[in-house]
């Protein structure tokens, strides 16, 4: 029996396009999407519709979870947020742990949110770089686990999609994936043996970014 693992990177974040918003922002490791952000999700929720995609799972930074309800108002799903899908907690990058909007909150402003659910794996301040990969990997396994034989879709960042991708296809997609903001990783189970059959696919964007910005 086969299962797919969708695996999507958040869309364009405000700061990238305007990167004075963080020297104001109240949350400033927590961007949303820009404008041309919200686009993308919406894009990327029109190529997910046919999928028969039944569990949704984002990380718990809003945009990931602006993301995520893009495609869950186009899929009538719940979202589940799960710490383990969470940014790079990169100390070089953050000087501090991010601050976040709590999970109550963020169900105030995105009803699909489903507050019953238990993230299955935390996210520590401050990580390596082969400890977000270990989380990430672990996270996948973990749902794939639970949900099987469901289809699923992961909505995380930059260095968790890798890390998820390499949790069930090993240590290829280190040079195959290429998580560019809002790509498309499609991982496809067939008996014990996971397959990498999409390792970045931006073909569902009218706008594709020129560098990859691992953010």
């Amino acid at each position: 029996m086969s299962q797919i693992v969708w695996i999507a990177r958040h869309a364009n974040r405000l700061d990238f396009v305007n990167p004075d918003w963080f020297l104001t922002a109240e949350r400033r490791y927590d961007p949303p999407l820009s404008d041309d952000g919200m686009v993308q999700a919406k894009q990327l929720a029109q190529r997910l519709r046919e999928e028969k995609i039944t569990h949704i799972f984002a990380s718990p930074f809003l945009r990931t979870v602006q993301t995520a309800n893009a495609v869950a108002e186009v899929l009538d799903l719940p979202i589940n947020l799960e710490t383990g899908l969470s940014e790079w907690l990169n100390p070089a990058w953050m000087t501090e742990e991010p601050e976040k909007l709590s999970t109550p909150a963020l169900a105030e402003l995105f009803p699909r949110i489903d507050l019953g659910y238990t993230a299955r794996i935390a996210a520590n301040y401050p990580e390596t770089h082969e400890e977000v990969r270990a989380r990430s990997g672990q996270t996948a396994r973990c749902l794939v686990t639970e949900c099987f034989p469901d289809n699923i879709l992961l909505v995380a960042h930059g260095a968790s999609v890798l890390g998820a991708a390499m949790g069930l296809v090993g240590e290829i997609a280190k040079t195959e994936v290429k998580a560019s903001l809002c790509s498309l990783v499609k991982v496809v189970r067939y008996g014990p043996d996971w397959l990498l059959e999409l390792k970045g696919d931006t073909s569902h964007l009218t706008q594709v970014e020129e560098v990859i910005r691992f953010a």
